[in-house]
Protein backbone atom coordinates (compact mmCIF):
# COMPACT_ATOMS: atom_id res chain seq x y z
CA UNK A 1 0.00 0.00 0.00
CA UNK A 2 1.31 3.44 -0.98
CA UNK A 3 2.43 5.54 1.97
CA UNK A 4 0.42 8.70 2.60
CA UNK A 5 2.20 12.03 2.23
CA UNK A 6 1.63 15.78 2.13
CA UNK A 7 0.00 16.90 -1.09
CA UNK A 8 1.80 20.21 -1.55
CA UNK A 9 4.71 22.35 -0.38
CA UNK A 10 2.31 24.72 1.35
CA UNK A 11 0.59 21.81 3.09
CA UNK A 12 3.91 20.52 4.39
CA UNK A 13 4.96 23.99 5.51
CA UNK A 14 1.79 24.76 7.48
CA UNK A 15 1.87 21.30 9.07
CA UNK A 16 5.50 21.75 10.14
CA UNK A 17 4.73 25.25 11.37
CA UNK A 18 1.74 23.84 13.23
CA UNK A 19 3.95 21.33 14.97
CA UNK A 20 6.24 24.14 16.11
CA UNK A 21 3.54 26.72 16.88
CA UNK A 22 1.66 25.58 19.96
CA UNK A 23 1.26 26.09 23.68
CA UNK A 24 4.98 26.77 23.76
CA UNK A 25 4.35 30.04 21.92
CA UNK A 26 1.03 31.23 23.28
CA UNK A 27 1.19 29.93 26.86
CA UNK A 28 4.85 29.27 27.73
CA UNK A 29 6.74 31.98 25.82
CA UNK A 30 4.90 35.04 27.25
CA UNK A 31 5.31 33.97 30.88
CA UNK A 32 8.98 33.10 30.35
CA UNK A 33 9.50 36.55 28.85
CA UNK A 34 7.81 38.00 31.93
CA UNK A 35 9.93 35.96 34.34
CA UNK A 36 13.26 36.59 32.58
CA UNK A 37 13.43 40.29 31.89
CA UNK A 38 11.55 40.91 28.66
CA UNK A 39 13.43 42.07 25.54
CA UNK A 40 16.87 40.78 26.56
CA UNK A 41 15.42 37.29 27.00
CA UNK A 42 13.80 37.49 23.55
CA UNK A 43 17.11 38.40 21.91
CA UNK A 44 18.87 35.45 23.59
CA UNK A 45 15.97 33.20 22.57
CA UNK A 46 16.22 34.26 18.90
CA UNK A 47 20.01 33.79 18.83
CA UNK A 48 19.84 30.32 20.39
CA UNK A 49 16.96 29.29 18.11
CA UNK A 50 19.02 29.94 14.98
CA UNK A 51 22.46 29.08 16.35
CA UNK A 52 21.66 25.79 18.10
CA UNK A 53 18.10 24.64 17.47
CA UNK A 54 17.77 25.29 13.73
CA UNK A 55 20.75 23.00 12.89
CA UNK A 56 19.15 20.27 15.02
CA UNK A 57 15.84 20.85 13.22
CA UNK A 58 17.63 20.47 9.87
CA UNK A 59 19.23 17.20 11.02
CA UNK A 60 15.85 15.77 12.00
CA UNK A 61 14.38 16.91 8.70
CA UNK A 62 17.22 15.28 6.78
CA UNK A 63 16.73 11.92 8.52
CA UNK A 64 12.96 11.88 8.03
CA UNK A 65 12.97 13.05 4.41
CA UNK A 66 15.69 10.56 3.46
CA UNK A 67 14.14 7.55 5.19
CA UNK A 68 10.48 8.16 4.26
CA UNK A 69 9.64 6.02 7.29
CA UNK A 70 8.59 6.41 10.92
CA UNK A 71 11.24 7.58 13.39
CA UNK A 72 12.15 4.10 14.69
CA UNK A 73 12.52 2.63 11.19
CA UNK A 74 14.47 5.68 10.00
CA UNK A 75 17.24 5.17 12.57
CA UNK A 76 17.23 1.41 12.10
CA UNK A 77 17.32 1.32 8.31
CA UNK A 78 19.65 4.27 7.69
CA UNK A 79 22.15 2.79 10.19
CA UNK A 80 21.95 -0.72 8.76
CA UNK A 81 20.13 -2.12 11.78
CA UNK A 82 22.68 -1.11 14.42
CA UNK A 83 22.04 0.09 17.98
CA UNK A 84 20.82 3.42 16.59
CA UNK A 85 17.39 1.83 16.32
CA UNK A 86 17.05 2.22 20.10
CA UNK A 87 17.47 5.97 19.68
CA UNK A 88 14.65 5.73 17.18
CA UNK A 89 12.53 3.89 19.73
CA UNK A 90 13.20 6.63 22.27
CA UNK A 91 12.02 9.26 19.80
CA UNK A 92 8.75 7.35 19.49
CA UNK A 93 8.18 7.05 23.24
CA UNK A 94 9.05 10.63 24.25
CA UNK A 95 6.28 12.40 22.25
CA UNK A 96 3.73 10.05 23.80
CA UNK A 97 4.94 11.09 27.26
CA UNK A 98 4.80 14.75 26.27
CA UNK A 99 1.32 14.34 24.77
CA UNK A 100 0.09 12.85 28.04
CA UNK A 101 0.75 15.97 30.12
CA UNK A 102 0.47 18.42 27.21
CA UNK A 103 -3.15 17.31 26.71
CA UNK A 104 -3.85 18.22 30.34
CA UNK A 105 -2.96 21.85 29.57
CA UNK A 106 -4.86 21.51 26.29
CA UNK A 107 -7.83 20.40 28.38
CA UNK A 108 -7.55 23.58 30.45
CA UNK A 109 -7.83 25.59 27.23
CA UNK A 110 -10.98 23.62 26.33
CA UNK A 111 -12.55 24.44 29.69
CA UNK A 112 -11.55 28.10 29.51
CA UNK A 113 -12.98 28.38 26.01
CA UNK A 114 -16.28 27.08 27.42
CA UNK A 115 -16.04 29.70 30.18
CA UNK A 116 -15.31 32.42 27.62
CA UNK A 117 -18.27 31.36 25.47
CA UNK A 118 -20.44 31.76 28.58
CA UNK A 119 -18.88 35.22 29.12
CA UNK A 120 -17.49 34.16 32.49
CA UNK A 121 -14.77 36.81 32.23
CA UNK A 122 -17.04 39.84 31.97
CA UNK A 123 -18.49 40.09 35.48
CA UNK A 124 -15.66 42.14 36.99
CA UNK A 125 -14.12 39.59 39.37
CA UNK A 126 -10.89 40.54 41.10
CA UNK A 127 -7.56 39.03 40.11
CA UNK A 128 -7.62 37.00 43.31
CA UNK A 129 -11.01 35.56 42.39
CA UNK A 130 -9.69 34.60 38.93
CA UNK A 131 -6.74 32.84 40.56
CA UNK A 132 -9.11 31.00 42.88
CA UNK A 133 -11.25 29.98 39.89
CA UNK A 134 -8.21 28.42 38.21
CA UNK A 135 -6.96 26.71 41.37
CA UNK A 136 -10.40 25.24 42.09
CA UNK A 137 -10.65 23.99 38.53
CA UNK A 138 -7.26 22.25 38.24
CA UNK A 139 -7.55 20.72 41.72
CA UNK A 140 -10.95 19.19 40.91
CA UNK A 141 -10.68 15.40 40.61
CA UNK A 142 -12.96 15.03 37.58
CA UNK A 143 -13.57 18.28 35.69
CA UNK A 144 -10.04 18.61 34.19
CA UNK A 145 -10.32 15.00 32.98
CA UNK A 146 -13.30 16.07 30.87
CA UNK A 147 -11.22 18.71 29.08
CA UNK A 148 -8.27 16.31 28.81
CA UNK A 149 -10.55 13.72 27.14
CA UNK A 150 -12.08 16.18 24.65
CA UNK A 151 -8.67 17.56 23.70
CA UNK A 152 -7.18 14.10 23.08
CA UNK A 153 -10.28 12.95 21.19
CA UNK A 154 -10.11 15.89 18.77
CA UNK A 155 -6.39 15.25 18.27
CA UNK A 156 -6.78 11.58 17.36
CA UNK A 157 -9.76 12.33 15.10
CA UNK A 158 -7.56 14.62 13.02
CA UNK A 159 -4.69 12.11 12.97
CA UNK A 160 -7.07 9.26 12.19
CA UNK A 161 -8.13 10.99 8.98
CA UNK A 162 -4.63 10.57 7.58
CA UNK A 163 -1.89 12.90 6.38
CA UNK A 164 -3.59 14.59 3.41
CA UNK A 165 -7.18 14.25 4.60
CA UNK A 166 -6.54 14.99 8.27
CA UNK A 167 -3.32 16.71 9.31
CA UNK A 168 -2.70 18.70 6.10
CA UNK A 169 -6.33 19.74 5.65
CA UNK A 170 -6.64 20.81 9.29
CA UNK A 171 -3.37 22.75 9.17
CA UNK A 172 -4.20 24.52 5.89
CA UNK A 173 -7.39 25.91 7.40
CA UNK A 174 -6.53 26.45 11.04
CA UNK A 175 -2.98 27.83 10.83
CA UNK A 176 -3.98 30.92 8.80
CA UNK A 177 -6.99 31.38 11.10
CA UNK A 178 -4.69 31.14 14.12
CA UNK A 179 -2.31 33.80 12.81
CA UNK A 180 -5.19 36.14 11.90
CA UNK A 181 -6.76 35.83 15.36
CA UNK A 182 -3.53 36.46 17.25
CA UNK A 183 -2.55 39.38 14.99
CA UNK A 184 -6.00 40.88 15.57
CA UNK A 185 -5.65 40.54 19.35
CA UNK A 186 -2.15 42.05 19.16
CA UNK A 187 -3.46 45.11 17.30
CA UNK A 188 -6.26 45.53 19.84
CA UNK A 189 -3.83 45.07 22.74
CA UNK A 190 -1.46 47.75 21.40
CA UNK A 191 -4.36 50.21 21.16
CA UNK A 192 -5.13 50.01 24.90
CA UNK A 193 -4.16 53.02 27.05
CA UNK A 194 -0.83 52.30 28.74
CA UNK A 195 0.10 49.54 26.30
CA UNK A 196 3.33 51.36 25.35
CA UNK A 197 4.97 50.15 28.57
CA UNK A 198 4.34 46.58 27.51
CA UNK A 199 5.90 47.19 24.10
CA UNK A 200 8.90 48.79 25.76
CA UNK A 201 9.24 45.74 28.00
CA UNK A 202 9.25 43.52 24.90
CA UNK A 203 11.57 45.55 22.67
CA UNK A 204 13.82 47.69 24.88
CA UNK A 205 16.45 45.25 26.19
CA UNK A 206 18.12 45.47 29.58
CA UNK A 207 21.04 43.07 29.26
CA UNK A 208 21.78 43.26 32.98
CA UNK A 209 18.83 40.90 33.39
CA UNK A 210 20.58 38.15 31.44
CA UNK A 211 21.70 35.33 33.72
CA UNK A 212 22.73 31.72 33.28
CA UNK A 213 19.21 30.76 34.37
CA UNK A 214 17.53 32.99 31.78
CA UNK A 215 19.82 31.63 29.04
CA UNK A 216 18.92 28.08 30.03
CA UNK A 217 15.23 29.03 29.99
CA UNK A 218 15.63 30.55 26.51
CA UNK A 219 17.33 27.41 25.19
CA UNK A 220 14.69 25.17 26.76
CA UNK A 221 11.96 27.29 25.21
CA UNK A 222 13.62 27.08 21.80
CA UNK A 223 13.78 23.27 22.04
CA UNK A 224 10.17 23.02 23.23
CA UNK A 225 8.82 25.48 20.69
CA UNK A 226 10.53 24.05 17.60
CA UNK A 227 9.46 20.51 18.60
CA UNK A 228 12.96 19.08 18.29
CA UNK A 229 14.39 16.07 20.05
CA UNK A 230 11.35 13.82 20.02
CA UNK A 231 10.56 12.63 16.53
CA UNK A 232 7.81 14.99 15.39
CA UNK A 233 9.83 16.86 12.76
CA UNK A 234 11.43 13.62 11.62
CA UNK A 235 8.01 12.01 11.18
CA UNK A 236 6.50 14.97 9.34
CA UNK A 237 9.60 15.23 7.12
CA UNK A 238 9.09 11.60 6.11
CA UNK A 239 5.85 12.69 4.42
CA UNK A 240 7.67 15.39 2.43
CA UNK A 241 8.94 14.74 -1.10
CA UNK A 242 12.69 14.16 -1.42
CA UNK A 243 12.68 16.96 -3.99
CA UNK A 244 11.77 19.55 -1.34
CA UNK A 245 14.52 21.92 -0.22
CA UNK A 246 15.56 21.11 3.36
CA UNK A 247 16.91 24.58 4.15
CA UNK A 248 13.81 26.36 2.81
CA UNK A 249 11.37 24.24 4.79
CA UNK A 250 13.47 24.42 7.95
CA UNK A 251 14.05 28.19 7.79
CA UNK A 252 10.41 28.87 6.93
CA UNK A 253 9.26 26.81 9.92
CA UNK A 254 11.71 28.50 12.30
CA UNK A 255 10.75 31.98 11.10
CA UNK A 256 7.03 31.15 11.38
CA UNK A 257 7.55 29.86 14.90
CA UNK A 258 9.54 32.90 16.03
CA UNK A 259 7.13 35.31 14.36
CA UNK A 260 4.16 33.73 16.10
CA UNK A 261 5.93 33.82 19.46
CA UNK A 262 6.64 37.54 19.08
CA UNK A 263 3.08 38.26 17.96
CA UNK A 264 1.80 36.29 20.98
CA UNK A 265 4.00 38.41 23.22
CA UNK A 266 2.59 41.58 21.65
CA UNK A 267 -0.94 40.25 22.09
CA UNK A 268 -0.43 39.61 25.81
CA UNK A 269 2.17 41.91 27.37
CA UNK A 270 0.75 45.33 26.39
CA UNK A 271 -2.62 44.30 27.83
CA UNK A 272 -0.98 43.11 31.05
CA UNK A 273 0.88 46.42 31.46
CA UNK A 274 -2.17 48.47 30.41
CA UNK A 275 -3.99 47.25 33.51
CA UNK A 276 -0.99 47.62 35.80
CA UNK A 277 -0.46 43.92 36.38
CA UNK A 278 2.74 42.03 37.08
CA UNK A 279 4.19 40.35 33.95
CA UNK A 280 6.05 37.89 36.18
CA UNK A 281 2.93 35.80 36.79
CA UNK A 282 4.56 32.53 35.78
CA UNK A 283 2.54 29.65 34.26
CA UNK A 284 -0.67 31.23 35.57
CA UNK A 285 -0.32 34.23 33.23
CA UNK A 286 -2.74 32.86 30.62
CA UNK A 287 -5.24 31.19 32.96
CA UNK A 288 -5.23 33.59 35.91
CA UNK A 289 -3.92 37.03 34.90
CA UNK A 290 -5.38 37.28 31.38
CA UNK A 291 -8.96 36.35 32.36
CA UNK A 292 -8.83 39.28 34.80
CA UNK A 293 -7.52 41.51 31.98
CA UNK A 294 -10.39 40.37 29.74
CA UNK A 295 -12.89 41.20 32.48
CA UNK A 296 -11.58 44.77 32.66
CA UNK A 297 -11.12 45.69 28.98
CA UNK A 298 -13.79 46.92 26.55
CA UNK A 299 -15.45 44.02 24.65
CA UNK A 300 -13.25 41.75 26.76
CA UNK A 301 -15.73 38.90 26.46
CA UNK A 302 -15.25 38.74 22.70
CA UNK A 303 -11.46 39.06 22.99
CA UNK A 304 -11.47 36.21 25.54
CA UNK A 305 -13.35 33.93 23.12
CA UNK A 306 -10.92 34.70 20.30
CA UNK A 307 -7.90 34.21 22.55
CA UNK A 308 -8.96 30.82 23.89
CA UNK A 309 -9.95 29.66 20.40
CA UNK A 310 -6.40 30.56 19.32
CA UNK A 311 -4.91 28.82 22.37
CA UNK A 312 -6.87 25.64 21.68
CA UNK A 313 -6.03 25.58 17.96
CA UNK A 314 -2.34 26.17 18.69
CA UNK A 315 -2.37 23.33 21.21
CA UNK A 316 -4.05 20.92 18.78
CA UNK A 317 -1.71 21.65 15.85
CA UNK A 318 1.21 20.59 18.03
CA UNK A 319 -0.50 17.62 19.67
CA UNK A 320 -1.42 16.04 16.33
CA UNK A 321 2.26 16.01 15.34
CA UNK A 322 3.19 14.25 18.58
CA UNK A 323 0.40 11.66 18.29
CA UNK A 324 1.35 10.99 14.66
CA UNK A 325 4.82 9.81 15.76
CA UNK A 326 3.34 6.93 17.75
CA UNK A 327 0.61 6.18 15.21
CA UNK A 328 3.13 6.02 12.33
CA UNK A 329 5.22 3.54 14.34
CA UNK A 330 2.25 1.27 15.09
CA UNK A 331 0.95 1.41 11.51
CA UNK A 332 4.27 0.76 9.78
CA UNK A 333 6.08 -1.47 12.29
CA UNK A 334 3.25 -3.38 13.93
CA UNK A 335 0.94 -3.36 10.89
CA UNK A 336 -1.98 -2.03 12.91
CA UNK A 337 -4.77 -0.20 11.09
CA UNK A 338 -4.57 3.60 11.53
CA UNK A 339 -7.89 3.74 13.39
CA UNK A 340 -6.81 1.14 15.93
CA UNK A 341 -3.37 2.75 16.23
CA UNK A 342 -5.05 6.06 17.08
CA UNK A 343 -7.23 4.37 19.70
CA UNK A 344 -4.20 2.67 21.29
CA UNK A 345 -2.28 5.96 21.47
CA UNK A 346 -5.38 7.70 22.82
CA UNK A 347 -5.75 5.11 25.60
CA UNK A 348 -2.07 5.25 26.59
CA UNK A 349 -1.92 9.04 26.66
CA UNK A 350 -5.27 9.34 28.42
CA UNK A 351 -4.24 7.08 31.31
CA UNK A 352 -0.87 8.76 31.89
CA UNK A 353 -2.46 12.18 31.40
CA UNK A 354 -5.16 11.37 33.95
CA UNK A 355 -2.49 10.79 36.60
CA UNK A 356 -0.76 14.03 35.54
CA UNK A 357 -4.05 15.91 35.83
CA UNK A 358 -4.83 14.50 39.26
CA UNK A 359 -1.37 15.55 40.48
CA UNK A 360 -2.87 19.05 40.85
CA UNK A 361 -5.64 17.66 43.07
CA UNK A 362 -6.16 14.22 44.66
CA UNK A 363 -2.59 13.07 43.91
CA UNK A 364 -0.85 16.35 44.75
CA UNK A 365 0.96 14.75 47.71
CA UNK A 366 2.26 11.83 45.63
CA UNK A 367 5.84 12.55 44.57
CA UNK A 368 8.33 10.93 42.19
CA UNK A 369 11.90 12.03 42.91
CA UNK A 370 10.49 14.94 44.89
CA UNK A 371 8.22 16.12 42.05
CA UNK A 372 4.52 15.81 41.34
CA UNK A 373 3.59 13.38 38.57
CA UNK A 374 3.02 16.24 36.11
CA UNK A 375 6.33 17.94 36.96
CA UNK A 376 8.21 14.63 36.86
CA UNK A 377 7.12 13.81 33.31
CA UNK A 378 7.60 17.42 32.21
CA UNK A 379 11.13 17.59 33.62
CA UNK A 380 12.14 14.14 32.40
CA UNK A 381 11.00 14.75 28.83
CA UNK A 382 11.78 18.46 28.38
CA UNK A 383 15.09 18.65 30.22
CA UNK A 384 16.52 15.16 29.70
CA UNK A 385 14.99 13.01 26.97
CA UNK A 386 14.45 15.77 24.38
CA UNK A 387 18.00 17.00 24.90
CA UNK A 388 19.36 13.48 24.50
CA UNK A 389 17.21 12.92 21.42
CA UNK A 390 18.59 16.08 19.83
CA UNK A 391 22.19 15.16 20.70
CA UNK A 392 21.87 11.63 19.30
CA UNK A 393 20.20 12.89 16.11
CA UNK A 394 23.03 15.35 15.44
CA UNK A 395 25.63 12.65 16.11
CA UNK A 396 23.74 10.25 13.85
CA UNK A 397 23.66 12.70 10.94
CA UNK A 398 27.25 13.81 11.48
CA UNK A 399 28.94 10.45 11.97
CA UNK A 400 26.63 7.69 10.80
CA UNK A 401 24.85 8.92 7.69
CA UNK A 402 26.58 8.89 4.32
CA UNK A 403 26.94 12.22 2.53
CA UNK A 404 24.72 10.86 -0.23
CA UNK A 405 21.96 10.36 2.36
CA UNK A 406 22.12 13.98 3.41
CA UNK A 407 21.86 15.77 0.08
Amino acid sequence: MKRDSFGSRFGALVALAGSAVGLGNLWRFPYLVGENGGAAFIIVYIILSFLICLPIFICEFVVGRRAQENAYSAFRDLSGGSWWKYVGLMTVIVPLIVTSYYSVIGGWSVQYLFKALNFAFTSGETQSQMSTMFTDYVSSPWLPLFGHTIFLAVTVLVVGAGIKGGIEKFSKVMMPVLFVIVIGIAIYSMALPGAARGLEYLFNPDFSKITAKSCAAALGQAFFSLSIGFGTIMTYASYVSKKENVLFQSMATAVSDLSFALIAGIAIMPAVFAFGLNPQSGPGLVFETLPYVFSQMPVGGVVAILFFVALLVAAITSSISMVEVGVAYLVEEKKIARTWACLIVFAMCWVVGAFCSMSFGPLSEFKICGRTIFDFFDNMSSNILMTLGSLFTVLFVGWSLKKTDIY
